[in-house]
């Protein structure tokens, strides 16, 4: 049986994630988190095979979640998971420590086979994100964002798309100070001085999807 966290802040993704899961003979459903940190003590009293893990969350990040997992040298492997519109930047994760990275419209028997490699021990990317990371590869040049913290990058990811320094300190739980100081602290690092320098660098380096 492969025992399967779901941390995600979105109460109607997780419902969703739990119908489709537990269909199967094989899966088990060990626990739910709403948020980062909460999920991070969940795996660790639960110790499950397979955590499911949103991207985007108050507090503490996916990619937080995902590199303190790592840190504690916990057995639990984490899939990712990010909405359609969202930027997917896979090879940061997978830095990170995660097994797997998925977009939340994938096909259901998609999620399914993703969660059962990763149990057993292999890596798991979405058609898609797979090929994006391919041709970043291909490519050769290091990205900027690499340098960028957890915390750094997911600020950069939502200046990119347009969210304002407001919104984004309203949903991480943090204040628009704060939020200013990682803005100036990422442009600092990527040497831009404006959102929309940060908008161009994020698309030419596969932070955001080109239209």
């Amino acid at each position: 049986m492969i025992r399967i966290v779901l941390v995600d802040d979105h109460a109607l993704v997780r419902t969703g994630l739990r119908m489709i899961l537990e269909k199967q003979p094989d899966l088990e459903i060990a626990g739910e988190a709403e948020d980062g940190e909460r999920g991070l003590a969940l795996i660790r009293q639960t110790k499950p095979d397979v955590a499911l893990v949103d991207v985007h969350m108050p507090g503490v990040s996916g990619i937080e979640v995902t590199e303190r997992v790592r840190r504690l040298k916990l057995a639990t492997r984490i899939v990712i998971l990010t909405i359609v519109d969202e930027a997917p930047f896979p090879k940061r994760l997978l830095d990170a420590g995660a097994s797997g990275y998925l977009t939340k419209s994938c096909p259901a028997d998609e999620l399914v086979k993703a969660v059962r490699k990763v149990a057993d021990g292999q890596r798991y990317l979405g058609g898609d994100i797979a090929q994006q990371l391919a041709l970043a590869t291909m490519d050769g040049d290091a990205s900027p964002f690499e340098d960028l913290s957890a915390r750094e990058l997911e600020v950069a990811m939502m200046l990119a798309q347009g969210r304002a320094a407001k919104l984004i300190a309203t949903h991480l739980h943090l204040s628009e100070k704060t939020i200013a100081t990682y803005k100036a602290r990422l442009f600092e690092k990527l040497g831009i001085d404006n959102v929309v320098a940060l908008a161009h660098l994020a698309s030419a380096h596969g932070i955001l999807q080109k239209a």
